[in-house]
């Protein structure tokens, strides 16, 4: 295997982290354009549009992670056919599960409003939006596979490139359908779904070696009753955590709605920092999944270690980066969010968490990471099961002692916890794997 050196982490990290800082740019520019018809019910409409089809769209969110872990680990055994038949299972569940979202669209759309109601003008506009948009859920969901492939390789450069190029030209789409035609939401959602089929069509070209000579022997492997079974066992742990996980964060949102509008608003601005500090992090996050399902792949112990140090010393290092700069500069970056001054007075007294959040978090996020790569989904699933009962627990108390402080005190335990539990799990799961 090539060395895992710290240069050879930054250059699958870096990528990822520029590609990241790309996604807050396309959501506000829909929400800019549609502004610029003067009235507030395309701006709801689009708003809630974008959030219903990110929900149902991130629950198949596993497909990518599950994806990268056995793509690496096919990759390091040098198994070309087997690489390209994960790719092609995964392009399948893609396709179908976008096929299925199009027809069941009604009764989708009907429990989303239920949910969440609107009045009747923006629910009609959200309409207009999400019939046309569901036709890219094909695309939108093969396109996990694709980039869980790429992550693989460790050609992120290629995720940066297809991010800039769908970005880039769903801006341009926007400006022009928008702005230009007139087209209103319709044209917002237009350019979303044009976007996303021609990325998907240039994530496969970059994927085309995968169609090269190992096609045929992937052929004859793609329904093989133990690797389907494997795939679906990894992908459904994921998808038990991940809904464990966004279940916590739903309840932390839920429970800062009843301390008060001003405590809310506060909530929501101080997110953005952890959100920041996420899209910063995933870099080496993917990079330990990369390196570590390489070194499964090829049984490995030494370059598997290597490969869980030099991430994990990159992601402590930009945590600690991250929590400096929300200490010297957090104020500012309230400032900039909002200019309510009793918002910016809320958000401030709660800052501190801000400060230690990338701290307390890197090694949940990197062990994340670890986990995918080494395909051990079981221990991740069971690990989040325990930390989420912990974090139940935790919340029935500090919450009604410490109020929104208690709030923020359990977030932070849930992901200490997450770290803690799969650091100490580790050394045993390494022992168990069957490398040298």
């Amino acid at each position: 295997m090539t060395p895992v050196t710290h240069r050879r982490v930054l250059h699958i990290a870096a990528p990822i982290v520029l590609s990241n800082a790309t996604v807050p740019l396309l959501g506000a520019v829909d929400t800019g354009v549609v502004g610029q018809m003067g009235t507030a019910a395309p701006i709801g409409a689009v708003g809630i549009g974008a959030i219903v089809l990110a929900t149902f769209y991130w629950i198949f969110g596993f497909l990518r992670m599950g994806t990268s872990g056995l793509a690496a680990q096919a990759h390091g055994a040098g198994d070309a056919p087997e690489r390209t038949a994960v790719l092609l299972r995964a392009l399948m569940i893609g396709f179908a599960v976008g096929a299925v979202l199009i027809v069941t669209q009604g009764a989708l759309f009907w429990a989303a409003f239920r949910v969440a109601p609107a009045s009747p003008e923006v629910e009609a506009l959200a309409r207009q939006y999400l019939t046309l948009r569901i036709w890219g859920a094909p695309a939108t969901i093969a396109l996990y596979a694709v980039t869980g492939w790429l992550i693989a390789l460790e050609r992120t450069r290629g995720v940066l490139v297809l991010q800039l190029w769908m970005n880039g030209l769903n801006i341009l789409l926007d400006l022009w359908f928008v702005l230009g035609l007139g087209w209103g939401v319709r044209g917002v959602a237009g350019a979303t779904l044009i976007a996303e089929w021609s990325g998907l069509a240039l994530g496969l070209w970059l994927c085309r070696d995968a169609f090269g000579p190992a096609l045929a022997s992937a052929r004859v492997r793609l329904f093989d009753s133990p690797a389907l079974r494997r795939m679906a066992l990894i992908n459904g742990d994921i998808m038990i955590r991940s809904v464990l996980l966004q279940g916590a964060f739903t309840t932390f949102l839920f429970l800062g709605a009843g301390q008060g509008d001003v405590t809310l608003a506060a909530n929501q601005v101080l997110l953005q920092f952890l959100e920041i500090t996420a899209y910063a992090l995933d870099g080496f996050a993917f990079a330990a999944e990369t390196l570590v399902g390489q070194a499964v792949g090829a049984r490995s112990r030494p370059v598997l270690r290597q490969s869980v140090r030099l991430p994990f010393l990159w992601g402590l290092g930009g945590a600690a980066l991250m929590a400096a700069g929300f200490a010297l500069a957090g104020g500012a970056i309230i400032d900039l969010m909002t200019t309510s001054s009793e918002v910016r007075a809320e958000a401030r007294a709660f800052l501190p968490w801000m400060v230690v959040a990338p701290l307390i978090g890197t090694a949940s996020w990197m062990y994340d990471g670890i986990y995918i790569g080494a395909t051990a989904t079981r221990e991740m699933r069971n690990a989040m099961i325990l930390c989420v009962a912990l974090y139940a627990a935790v919340l029935a108390v500090l919450l009604p002692l410490w109020g929104n402080h208690g709030l923020w005190a359990s977030l932070m335990i849930l992901n200490a916890a997450r770290g803690l539990t799969l650091g100490w799990r580790w050394p045993r799961l390494e022992a168990r794997l069957a490398i040298v």
